[in-house]
């Protein structure tokens, strides 16, 4: 069982930025979670062919640095991230692992164009790292229309979620503790 959830900024944001998100996937998760600066190297990530970074990639580097401990771990970066079958990805986890990570620089409304809406960018950030810490407590996607666990591919979808887990979902986090 995890002790402990670290947020990890790889990003240009402020730590306090993350700090109220912080506080709420600590109450959906029933741990401390707290927010620290995180090592990642994000050049040897990025692919020159597609203009953006590897996932994986990232996800391999926090697992390197972060091989001891039973903290659940996201590294929040700022970056357009991909995985090599999808045109890009909001994030990434390790299922039933420790570790994650997510970017916000597609859940902001400045990449569509559309006029700058900062408290809608942290509402997405809050439920994109609940959705990638939910599958480091082994949770797959769900198909419950408002839950968090459920896959989205546009940003829109993250819209209609809540910030929390549905019964099922938080059941099944339960019968993993």
């Amino acid at each position: 069982m995890a002790s402990a959830i670290n947020i990890l900024n790889a990003s240009t944001l402020e730590d306090e930025r993350l700090e109220g998100i912080s506080q709420a996937v600590g109450r959906v998760f029933g741990l401390r979670t707290y927010v620290t600066p995180a090592p990642l190297n994000l050049d040897r990530a990025f692919d020159p062919s597609r203009g953006q970074y590897n996932s994986t990639a990232l996800l391999a580097q926090l697992l390197q640095a972060y091989k001891d401990g039973d903290e659940k771990r996201i590294a929040v970066v700022g970056v357009d991230l991909f995985i090599p079958v999808l045109t890009f990805v909001f994030g990434e986890a390790q299922l039933n692992g420790i570790a994650a990570v997510v970017s916000f620089h597609r859940l902001a409304n400045p990449f569509y164009g559309m006029v700058p809406d900062d408290a809608m960018t942290w509402k997405r950030l809050e439920k994109e790292i609940v959705h990638e810490l939910g599958h480091t407590f082994g949770l797959y996607h769900c198909h419950q229309f408002e839950c968090v666990m459920r896959s989205s591919t546009y940003v829109e979808e993250i819209d209609l979620k809540r910030e929390s887990l549905c019964p099922d979902c938080k059941s099944k986090l339960v019968a993993t503790r």
